[in-house]
């Protein structure tokens, strides 16, 4: 087992501080400061019985050989330090949890060691076969049903009176000019969003994808789902500005095909049997410890 993680008894102290806190955010989203005597009687409850989980794990055969580059750890700590508006806010934190920075990388090392371990352990699981994943669709058909959906593109200009080019009056000129061109050229209007659209998807020729309801603002929303398939739109206005819709293929809602299905649920079931891997190895690991 790495020796950093082995605990001297402070050192088991001040680890038991970091279990104690995720406790406590996990279950009632307030550090233990902030907790009633009973609250924080059942966070230091779970702290312990996670603690000596993962005692067990770090020392398992298992744990022998795996290694987290410091690196991670680092990357992990700056996530950590980022939630927080100043590194002095950060240290106070830390200090009100009984924890610093150095014990709260200790701690994120540990706790990406046993994420580690358990990776591991669950690569063991079994591997789906296509039987499973087609009698799981066959016997959940209810679960594989879409909603109409519709393939969109969308040419943007935007609202603005720092820019000459892009006040009210200005910005709707350019767009009635953009939206007669492709009236007259429906097939051109993936190249007229490339070339005039200030949106990011212009890179994608204006494509905002195939969506269904409720992804985009209301007044776009209910323009693209009144729209027949190869229609354009009249000029809609939205709280970023104006926009021409095409709506370029219609899907109707019903059934998903084994085909399209397969992907998710081959994935669904091969993380449901690293679960179960990984709970028949924990529950074998505390049997074990339990034994004289």
């Amino acid at each position: 087992m790495n020796t950093l993680m082995r605990s001297t008894p402070s050192g088991e102290a001040q680890e038991l501080a970091y279990y104690r806190l995720r406790a406590a955010l996990d279950q009632f989203g307030q550090s233990p400061a902030a907790l009633g005597a009973e609250q924080r009687a059942q966070a230091d409850q779970r702290a312990h019985q996670e603690y000596a989980l993962e005692q067990q794990v770090l020392s398992a055969p298992e744990a022998c050989d795996v290694v987290i580059a410091d690196h991670m750890v680092t990357q992990a700590q700056e996530t950590v330090r980022s939630r927080y508006p100043s590194e002095d806010a950060f240290n106070a934190d830390l200090e009100r949890n009984n924890l610093s920075q150095e014990t709260l990388w200790l701690a994120l090392q540990r706790e990406l060691t046993v994420e580690a371990v358990l990776d591991k352990v669950g690569a063991r699981a079994a591997q789906v076969n296509d039987l499973e994943v087609k009698l799981y669709y066959y016997l959940h058909l209810e679960r594989f049903v879409q909603p109409e959906t519709r393939t969109l593109r969308h040419v943007l200009i935007t609202v603005n009176e720092q820019f000459p080019e892009n006040h009210p009056a200005e910005a709707r000129a350019r767009i009635e000019s953009i939206a007669a061109r492709v009236r007259r050229k429906p097939h051109r209007f993936g190249e007229q969003a490339g070339k005039h659209s200030e949106c990011p998807t212009a890179l994608q020729e204006g494509l905002l994808g195939r969506l269904p309801r409720g992804q985009l603002y209301p007044e776009l929303d209910e323009v693209a789902f009144g729209m027949a398939e190869g229609e354009i739109s009249a000029v809609v206005e939205s709280p970023i500005g104006l926009h021409l819709l095409y709506c370029e293929q219609v899907h109707p809602a019903g059934p998903v095909s084994l085909a399209e299905a397969r992907p998710r649920i081959h994935e669904r079931l091969q993380a449901r049997q690293r679960r179960l891997c990984i709970r028949n190895w924990l529950r074998n690991l505390s049997d074990g410890e339990e034994k004289p």
